[in-house]
């Protein structure tokens, strides 16, 4: 059973729902990425949603690709961000870790010694915007033989007979994409939300995540009513954008809208 099943039964056996909090890897600067996993574990955190950056972040909004060119002025690659999740374990042994990113960067580093490496170092699933399941096969593939989850993204447009090849090939969670745009835009239909998540659940058994869109306490319980998770990125990564000349500051300021939206997830389950 990997960490995320496993992760993913005890919320359901204590009657939670998942938060999954994204941030980029090396964002505002290397230093500060593993202090930050840490402080969103503390903030009620239960699977972490970790970015490699990109230099071209199709499925992200200004936010994200933002918190990237930062990362990237900084020169951190993948196997940075590979050793960032070697020494976030060594404190940290059990919170699921999730790499979001695109599939250059894995194609670069090589299909087997990237799943390798990410083995080794406790990354327990992997989820590639730019490659569905249909082209992914090689880099499944290496991630099954290694018990590590490949996740994959379900659109507002996803068609009924793709959205069943995606949740038969996933494995983790099913990441249900709530806007028809990238990362930190408008604000979502929550009742289209709502149909959506039961048409995935009509697919599969897998827990179901949403995000894209979550701002705030408010509309993480409101999706929190219907999803097993919800994943906030955008607001974070402001967050971190906006104190990243005081550490603390910015730890403390995400650790708050963690910590309330956390609250407020604990109520509607």
């Amino acid at each position: 059973m990997s960490r995320i099943e496993a992760r993913f039964n005890e919320l359901r056996g204590s009657g939670r729902k998942a938060l999954i909090p994204y941030i980029t890897a090396g964002d505002p600067d290397p230093g500060q990425t593993v202090g930050l996993l840490h402080a969103l574990v503390e903030a009620g955190a239960d699977v972490l949603e970790l970015g490699v950056p990109f230099s071209d972040p199709q499925a992200d909004g200004p936010v994200i690709q933002d918190a990237c060119q930062r990362a990237l002025e900084h020169h951190v690659r993948l196997r940075d961000v590979l050793d960032m999740v070697a020494e976030f374990r060594t404190i940290d042994g059990t919170t699921p870790v999730v790499l979001m990113g695109y599939r250059n960067p894995i194609e670069a580093m090589g299909v087997e010694a990237f799943a390798t490496r990410a083995a080794e170092v406790g990354v327990d699933g992997v989820l590639v915007v730019d490659e569905p399941p249909e082209e992914g096969g090689d880099l499944i593939e290496a991630l099954r033989e290694r018990d590590l989850d490949p996740i994959f993204l379900v659109a507002p447009t996803t068609a009924d007979d793709r959205m069943e090849r995606i949740c038969t090939t996933a494995r983790g969670f099913v990441y249900y994409v709530s806007l028809k745009g990238v990362t930190g835009a408008a604000a979502m239909p929550v009742e289209e939300v709502e149909a959506k998540v039961a048409a995935i659940r009509g697919h599969t058994g897998l827990p179901v995540g949403v995000g894209f869109g979550i701002r705030d306490a408010e509309s993480a319980a409101k999706l929190g009513a219907f999803a097993d998770a919800v994943v906030v990125g955008s607001a974070i990564v402001s967050r971190i954008a906006d104190n990243r000349h005081d550490p603390e500051a910015m730890r403390a300021s995400v650790g708050e809208l963690v910590g309330s939206m956390r609250a407020a997830l604990d109520r509607v389950a």
